[in-house]
């Protein structure tokens, strides 16, 4: 019998103990979900960023002379028809293909951690002219580009239509207007200065 009490006692003692430690652990748990909704917001932001910036640099690097024919290529009763020349680095056709491929391009971007505020931002580690960049503080590992190219798949993918209706026109602050209010995947991106993404 001797060898029995103290475990009685200890699971009476374990039983007051239930309470706190479930306490414990609901407060733990509730903590996660919002680490991690920052985690993949930071991610969907960053990676919408990136994708606009790299869309606007394949636009910006067609020749501006360069045309493609729109329309319908049909004769109307008149013998005329309705096809019009406009300018191919903002067409449709052009900002389609641009984005079955883009994403790759997520693989030249690291991942930098604001030390303040622990948010992720994510920047080239490849510049596009070949100019040395600061990778000073960036992690650039295969777990960072694969995220960051899904998101941007995702982002592509679902919001296809409003980047194209951005896009084709020469629209000021494609980055905040589409990113941050049409889709609201930057909540947090109104306040944080366009040289940093």
């Amino acid at each position: 019998m001797r060898g029995r009490i103290p475990g009685i006692c200890g699971a009476l003692r374990m039983r007051e103990r239930i309470p706190a430690l479930l306490g414990l652990a609901l407060a733990l748990a509730s903590l996660l979900p919002a680490a991690g909704a920052r985690r993949s917001q930071d991610l969907h932001c960053g990676a919408c960023r990136a994708l606009v910036d790299e869309l606007e640099w394949e636009i910006a690097q067609v020749d501006p002379r360069k045309t493609i024919q729109m329309g319908s290529f049909r004769i109307n009763p008149d013998g005329s028809q309705s096809v019009v020349a406009v300018p191919y680095a903002r067409s449709e056709a052009h900002l389609t293909e641009l984005l079955e491929r883009v994403c790759e391009k997520m693989k030249e971007y690291g991942e930098k951690v604001d030390p303040a505020t622990h948010r992720k931002s994510y920047v080239r580690v490849i510049s596009h002219d070949g100019t040395k960049m600061d990778l000073s503080g960036l992690k650039f590992d295969g777990d960072v580009t694969s995220s960051l190219k899904f998101a941007c798949e995702s982002i592509a993918e679902e919001y296809e239509d409003e980047l194209i209706e951005f896009l084709s026109h020469e629209a000021e602050n494609v980055k905040d207007r589409l990113c941050s209010k049409r889709t609201d995947l930057c909540d947090h991106a109104l306040h944080i200065p366009h040289d940093e993404l």
